[in-house]
């Protein structure tokens, strides 16, 4: 029997309205598939960009650095601020890389990228402040501005020529006296989009003219296959850029949950101290995890070519099955791993979300609604080309029986 206090304490608690804004449908089927799952049912993941979750393993010495710290002592807390080797690491690295020219106090460690978008954001942003994100866009940049109470506002990507890109007029139109920086992601997730350096060059020339600083999403800046990644803060020096990055991804290891921010063009470190002050109320992350990878990612990455190498055949493999069935068109993703393919048929659902969940609940296929990344039409999905070949033969061919099976009937 449920006491008193129990009751009175659930009348009292009225979750905010803050909490109650928060989407994140990246994983809101999970639980349904996990129950198809329980029933004997087999499930075909292509909702999660994990490479764990598939064939990829975390590089061994990378594993053996991490039992090397472990033993030798490297389980404390550490600097809020982070390891000063993972920050000199990541100096090193980044010009080495993207050609970026950084110092160890530019640099602030966190929990994954994630983290890094909720410390900008609650440094950044109050009541009425804008932000300039795109459309579609990674999730947690929409719901971390309207948590602390800013608005988000949206510019566009736009398929031409078989490739996303940025519509550039779109951008622009969408600045207020209340925007305060616009974010890029580059490669984009969902849509593989790698912006040209032309493009990240007039984005440069957009903030300077209207007074706004870049967040510039980088995560996936070594996933990339047809084209050059450049990194903002290579090109632009007259602006202040936030860049965002991290290991889970390239270095294969997404549970360990460190990323990393670094500050450039700044004239003050007001901003980074506010980011700081958020980092010490958090403690720290990982020491052992900071610590293998400062003794690794600048040592051996042989790793990353042959992960590229694989992923470049699943993508064109994926693409090759799209071009063969007319009811779906997918624009070539250029970076990171993900599909961002449009159903060009109508059928017996009424959006994106409703054609994912059925799609689960039919064919045993998990994708992502396109809606989940603030899409502005309701016809695209996100899957992920991670898993081998066959998986993901498997996969589509569920996925075309669907679209086949449901789509509308001309008479």
């Amino acid at each position: 029997m449920t006491s008193r206090a129990v009751h009175i304490i659930n009348e009292k608690i009225t979750l905010p309205h803050r909490v109650e804004i928060l989407r994140y449908e990246i994983r809101e089927l999970v639980p349904l598939a996990k129950q198809l799952e329980k029933k004997g049912e087999k499930i075909y993941y292509l909702n999660i960009g994990d490479p764990l979750k598939y064939d990829f393993e975390t590089p061994p010495h990378i594993i053996k650095a991490l039992y090397n710290v472990a033993v030798n002592g490297y389980n404390y807390y550490s600097y809020s601020q982070g390891l000063s080797e993972l920050r000199e690491a990541i100096v090193e690295k980044e010009k080495r890389v993207n050609n970026v020219e950084l110092s160890p106090e530019d640099i602030v460690i966190t929990a994954g990228v994630s983290e890094g978008i909720n410390f900008i954001m609650a440094s950044l942003i109050d009541k009425e402040t804008e932000v300039l994100i795109p459309s579609p866009t990674y999730p947690l940049y929409k719901n971390f501005i309207a948590f602390y109470g800013g608005t988000p506002k949206y510019y566009r990507l736009i398929e031409r020529d078989g490739r996303w890109c940025i519509d550039l007029e779109s951008l622009e139109e969408n600045i207020t006296e209340k925007t305060v920086a616009i974010v890029i992601i580059n490669p984009n997730n969902p849509t593989g989009m790698m912006i040209p350096k032309e493009d990240i060059e007039e984005i440069g020339r957009i903030a300077e003219e209207h007074g706004l600083l870049i967040i510039s999403d980088e995560i996936y800046d070594r996933i990339v296959y047809d084209s050059t990644f450049y990194s903002t803060a290579s090109l632009i020096k007259d602006v202040p850029i936030i860049g965002l990055n991290g290991f889970s991804k390239t270095y294969l290891v997404t549970g360990w949950r460190i990323g990393y921010m670094y500050f450039c063009n700044f004239d003050s470190n007001r901003l980074r101290d506010a980011v700081l002050k958020l980092a010490r109320n958090r403690l720290c992350t990982a020491t052992p995890f900071q610590k293998a990878l400062a003794d690794t990612i600048n040592i051996d990455d042989s790793h990353i070519s042959e992960m590229i190498t694989k992923l470049r055949k699943r993508r064109d493999y994926t693409l090759k099955l799209i071009e063969e069935v007319e009811d779906i068109t997918c624009s070539i993703p250029e970076g990171a791993f993900y599909l961002f393919p449009k159903i060009e048929t109508e059928g017996e659902w009424k959006d994106d979300k409703e054609f994912s969940r059925k799609l689960l609940l039919e064919e045993k296929v998990l994708i992502v609604a396109g809606s989940g990344f603030y899409m502005y039409d309701k016809k695209h999905v996100r899957i992920v080309f991670l898993p081998p070949e066959k998986y993901l033969q498997e996969a589509f061919e569920r996925l075309f029986r669907f679209i086949r099976n449901h789509k509308s009937k001309i008479a």
